[in-house]
């Protein structure tokens, strides 16, 4: 079958553009930005470089190579929207109707212009489901009574927080939150999160709770367990069969490394 691979920012669109080939697929790649292209080219028989913006040409190039399922992966961040101004028409269209900004709501928007065209959006987690995390204490270091408290508070605020779609990562500290996730992303919550605790802050990322399985499966990888270890966290915790994890083993190898708890859990019982 013919895929067309939408592809942000970070390793998961590469892992995609494998599966996706070593299942047999004839995969046509739609890279958001020059960097994204640059390592997919084994993966794919033609790669296209297109601005997010560009909803246009996007639609032309799915319709030209005559692609009638496609597959989201890797960021498609706000900052990637709004750092290129030159939105067509198109794009200015369906901002300009939207009811909101929210990640959703975008996401949801693009969808609707794709199923129009006759176009599937395939479920992320279908196609990666060797990605989700399972349930457990994944390092040697296991949490605390404390820690347990702060995971189990920071699981219910993440999954509010989703539910608002405002972000899927809180940072929190003795049942404290110390910063959600907004538009600036992860990496410069964990940081702010982490120096307003002074050390030790937990970390939790949640799916929404209605979360589109389509796009923005919260993803976490080796670059956030630095980002944690580089800022004097303790603990990173995700929800289980809800997560990706990128790169598992080397994320383990490195938590237990730099002394960092890493674990995944059920976020609707705080079943930890």
């Amino acid at each position: 079958m013919k895929i067309g691979l939408i592809a942000g920012y970070g390793k998961i669109s590469l892992i995609a553009a494998r599966i996706l080939s070593a299942n047999g697929h004839d995969v046509v790649i739609i890279a958001l930005s020059e960097s994204v292209s640059e390592n997919l080219a084994p993966y794919s028989r033609k790669i296209y470089t297109v601005s997010v913006t560009q909803i246009k040409k996007i639609l032309k190039i799915l319709k030209e190579e005559d692609i009638k399922s496609v597959l989201f992966a890797g960021k498609i961040t706000k900052e990637l929207i709004y750092s290129n101004l030159k939105f067509d028409m198109l794009a200015v269209k369906t901002l300009l109707n939207l009811k909101d900004r929210k990640d959703d709501t975008i996401m949801l928007a693009v969808v609707d212009l794709l199923k129009n065209e006759g176009i599937k959006v395939l479920k992320q987690t279908e196609i990666l489901k060797s990605l989700l995390a399972g349930k457990g204490v994944f390092t040697k270091k296991k949490p605390d009574k404390k820690q347990l408290e702060d995971i189990r508070f920071g699981l219910d605020s993440a999954i509010e927080l989703g539910r608002l779609d405002i972000g899927q990562t809180v940072v929190v500290k003795n049942k404290a939150v110390m910063a959600v996730e907004a538009i600036e992303g992860t990496d410069a919550a964990i940081e702010r999160g982490c120096r307003l605790a002074r050390g030790k802050a937990v970390v939790v990322k949640t799916a929404k709770p209605r979360q589109d399985e389509r796009f923005d499966v919260p993803t976490v990888g080796i670059d956030t367990l630095k980002k944690i270890a580089d800022n004097n966290g303790s603990v990173l915790a995700v929800e289980a069969g809800k997560t990706f994890v990128v790169d598992f083993e080397e994320c383990v190898k490195f938590a237990d490394k730099h002394g960092l708890i890493f674990l995944s859990a059920e976020g609707v019982d705080n079943d930890v």
